[in-house]
């Protein structure tokens, strides 16, 4: 995993309102699940402000209703809070489900209007696409408080490429990969966790893009799960038109002696030869300690050679 942050010249050229040099402060909300353990975002609070971020917690991040981290009710006023205090990123603390609830609820014009900087994954994939599907407004694809900078040990790339994304250095993102179709072009970069994508389909939520650049990922899904969602995605037509699919990690799961040698390979395979479109393997996001931070909705350029996979990130298109 390299990354190629922009030549000290060229940084006023990179960002966009996306991505302002000053990467101010962050925003705790929870939107999801319930946070289990309060000294994660004690020590999530610890490192973010060690990274020059100006930390603040909403005041619901430790609710607890059911699963949820608070009631609906209480979660949608997170959301409203997080508009009106002066911090520009908004982080969720963790996924978990409760996303799907809220969709209906919210004012996607005034979230787009508010020019936060909205970041989470798993769960959040749902904020994400909804918002860009609404309203095209760019939000972002990366780490969280409690898993990620509330961990024992956390990733030191995953926190690097965090701060250089929100302060608009980040240029190209390259990547190893053993299994990557050649390409080279340009698109919307959009996606997520695929069980929440596939949570989407047939919703006004489920963004339209075509010719654009899909990543996926999941945690706890057998190949065959991964496949049929895949799959699914293929059926209702929308993966056959992307530019290129992007293979995030799929961890988690037990294979059983049935499957008789089916793995994410087989499944991979079954993938790439029904839906004939570029695919990528190797790309460092999921539920895993390695993540990179991708601004969803973004145009970005992709292109392959042999053993690395390059990201893109045009920051011209605001």
């Amino acid at each position: 995993m390299t990354k190629t942050s922009a030549p000290h010249g060229h940084r006023d050229h990179v960002h966009d309102h996306h991505c302002r040099p000053d990467a101010g402060g962050i925003y705790v909300i929870s939107p999801s699940g319930a946070v289990a353990d309060p000294e994660t975002l004690t020590r999530a609070q610890v490192r973010l402000s060690s990274m020059g971020f100006k930390v603040a917690l909403d005041r619901g991040v430790l609710n607890q209703a059911q699963r949820f981290a608070g009631t609906d009710t209480q979660r949608l006023a997170a959301f409203t809070r997080a508009l009106k205090q002066k911090l520009p990123i908004v982080m969720a603390s963790r996924g978990g489900y409760g996303m799907s609830r809220l969709l209906e609820s919210l004012d996607w014009q005034a979230l787009a209007n508010a020019g936060k900087r909205f970041v989470g994954h798993s769960d959040f994939t749902a904020f994400s696409l909804a918002l860009y599907a609404k309203t095209e407004a760019v939000s972002y694809a990366g780490p969280m408080a409690c898993f990620d900078f509330g961990a024992k040990k956390p990733e030191i790339l995953t926190a690097e490429i965090f701060g250089e994304c929100m302060r608009g250095e980040l240029e190209i993102l390259s990547f190893e990969t053993q299994d990557a179709d050649p390409v080279d072009g340009r698109g919307i970069l959009w996606g997520g966790n695929l069980a929440m994508i596939i949570s989407l389909l047939g919703t006004a939520y489920m963004p339209k893009i075509k010719g654009g650049i899909l990543f996926v990922e999941d945690v706890g899904e057998h190949p065959y799960r991964i496949e049929r969602m895949l799959n699914q995605l293929a059926q209702a037509g929308i993966l056959g038109k992307q530019k290129a699919l992007l293979l995030g990690g799929f961890t988690d799961y037990r294979l059983a002696e049935h499957d008789r040698g089916y793995d994410l390979k087989a499944a991979i395979a079954f993938i790439r030869k029904s839906v004939k479109i570029p695919v990528i393997t190797g790309l460092p996001f999921g539920h895993t300690a390695m993540k990179v931070t991708l601004p969803v909705g973004a145009k970005v350029g992709v292109a392959t050679e042999k053993g690395l996979a390059h990201l893109v990130l045009d920051e011209h298109q605001h």
